[in-house]
């Protein structure tokens, strides 16, 4: 036989430790169904950022207690961050906020390839250390009265605990429900924006058990959330479970490659897709729908208030014109109109990433933009109309949209670039969010606070915002027009992928097949306990089913 010159490839790693990728493998049994759950499980967790606002007013009280104590004008910046004797501001403790999403980008684009090395279970329980031992130095921060240590605590090192738990269950879902890639990471990532659903009225009650004379409570519920999630995000990543090598659902055949370009039969290393064009479409295509929807999302409250005044209730007078009570009234009303568009944030990633799997991914966000720019454009319209019914439709449609941008965009990601690196590629494209969560907010922000500066009428602070908004999305529609398939010369070679699947710890072979064969591969997938897939089911979906219970309280003000 004949000297072969090929470099042999390392053999797979032994077995290793409890939160090895190898001992994640699925056995023979398995139902798939189990692994929504797990994902559900971190996500409804970590999703918690999104409502941490619930905490900005009693920590700006939380020297004062009943009102805040301000700083002296004389105190600079370090000295304000470090005094235990004043409270602080708002704006200040807001930057958490900032924190959270620049931090999830930065962190899944750095540490995208390490989880697809180690596996879904080590970097959510890397996450559950993060975010939750973010929560309890942020308990000390409050104890001691250091705003820096909340900024470090919450802000840093829980948003490195949410890029690394957001991206956790993507590729994992993605390997499981070839059959359904929208469907599957839409309800894992429904989770993350329910999470605020569940988190912030669990926090408010626990503010209120704990406030006392002297504290407002904040610091004892930090304590609890903190065991509560760690408690669920533990049972979540050790829920997790990954296919074997080439498993497919039994009796579902892959669609043949011509029957839809879109869908790539190659897989792109993660290092090659920064010179890739379609990767930086897709990057603006989420960029700019995030953009317009987290603008709206973070002013929806005043935006409702200013452009319809007392017409919310019944009385024919301008916001400014209001009594202290007619305020009061509004304002109960703006944080139905919140609340309802939080639950459409919701139902969107669910629905769209579903229809994604019959439309495709391409034709979704095409239908995202031209539907935005429609809503957008005729939003003054209907403001100046005094059409609320319609108007809150109107943004309930955006945000189902936005929410769904976030769910369909990994599915998008593992047809262009295959599954393989679908992990760390969806880690990087999501520094899109980082740099959206600074540009939507910055440009409703700052066009209403100019507008008002100019003396125009609250009521029509928001026209040219949503006519700049409509604008974004319609370059947003020309980029993703203009995604097309991936040239093949970007793919990795049969013996590349062999090499990865191997560094992966994934079982296989030097050609990179599986060891498995097809009648152990046909008992992975389904049956198992149905017992235990209802309750792993139950145990996500009845936090969830409060959360939603709460927030439609709120949203009946709209209609009451």
């Amino acid at each position: 036989m004949a000297n072969s010159t090929a470099v042999p490839l390392p053999a797979a790693a032994p077995s290793g430790g409890l939160l090895s990728k190898e001992r994640i493998i699925a056995k023979a049994g398995f139902n798939r169904w189990l692994v929504p759950p797990a994902a559900l499980a971190i996500h409804l967790c970590i999703g918690m950022a999104y409502g941490f606002s619930v905490f900005w007013l009693p920590l700006s009280m939380a020297v004062g207690i009943t009102a805040p104590v301000a700083c002296g004008p004389e105190m600079g910046f370090f000295a304000r961050i470090t005094s235990a004797s004043c409270d602080w501001q708002i704006s200040e403790l807001q930057w958490m906020y900032t924190l959270f999403f620049v931090l999830l980008g930065c962190s899944a684009a750095i540490w995208g390839g390490w989880l697809e090395r180690v596996g879904p279970r080590k970097a959510g329980f890397v996450a559950a250390l993060c975010w939750c031992g973010g929560l309890l130095i942020s308990a000390l921060g409050v104890h001691l009265h250091q705003i820096w240590m909340l900024w470090l605590g919450s802000g840093v090192i829980g948003g490195i605990g949410l890029g690394l738990g957001y991206i956790s269950p993507v590729s994992t879902l993605i390997k499981w429900f070839p059959d359904r890639r929208g469907m599957a990471t839409g309800m894992a990532i429904m989770g993350f924006g329910g999470g605020a659903l569940i988190g912030s009225p669990l926090a408010d009650m626990l503010m209120r058990h704990f406030s006392t004379p002297t504290s407002v409570g904040v610091k004892e519920t930090f304590l609890v959330m903190a065991v509560v999630y760690f408690a669920f995000m533990m049972a979540g990543a050790f829920g997790y479970r990954v296919p074997p090598t080439g498993w497919k659902p039994k009796g579902w055949t892959p669609p043949p490659a011509s029957n839809n370009a879109m869908i790539t039969q190659g897989h792109v290393h993660v290092k090659k897709v920064w010179g890739i064009p379609q990767f930086w479409l897709v990057w603006a295509v989420l960029c700019l729908n995030v953009s317009a929807g987290i603008g709206v999302l973070g002013l929806a409250s005043p935006m409702l208030q200013e452009m319809f005044g007392g017409r919310l209730i019944g009385v024919d007078a301008g916001f400014g014109d209001l009594s202290a009570e007619q305020l009061s009234a509004i304002a109960a009303i703006a944080a139905g109109f919140v609340g309802m568009l939080s639950l459409a944030n919701i139902v969107g990633r669910f629905f769209w990433a579903s229809m994604s799997d019959k439309f495709g991914r391409k034709l979704t966000y095409s239908i995202f933009f031209v539907l935005g720019i429609a809503l957008y454009a005729a939003a003054p319209t209907l403001g100046n109309a005094g059409s609320i019914a319609l108007f809150v439709i109107a943004f309930c449609v955006i945000l189902s949209m936005y929410g769904g941008g976030f769910a369909t965009v990994p599915a998008y990601l593992a047809d262009l670039f295959g599954t393989q690196h679908v992990g760390a590629i969806h880690g990087r494209l999501l520094t899109a969010w980082a740099a959206a969560g600074i540009l939507g907010p910055l440009v409703i922000g700052y066009m209403r606070e100019y507008q008002l500066g100019l003396g125009m009428p609250p009521s029509q602070v928001y026209n040219t915002t949503m006519y700049i908004l409509a604008g974004m999305l319609a370059l947003g529609l020309v980029c993703n027009l203009l995604v097309r398939p991936v040239n093949a010369k970007y793919f990795m070679t049969p013996e590349e992928l062999a090499h990865e699947k191997q560094l992966a710890h994934e079982k296989v072979d030097a050609s990179g097949k599986s060891l498995l064969s097809q009648d152990d591969m046909d008992r992975i997938g389904s049956g198992g306990n149905p017992l235990l897939v209802a309750f792993c089911w139950a145990a996500v979906g009845i936090p969830l089913a409060f959360g939603i219970w709460k927030t439609l309280e709120k949203a009946l003000v709209l209609f009451s």
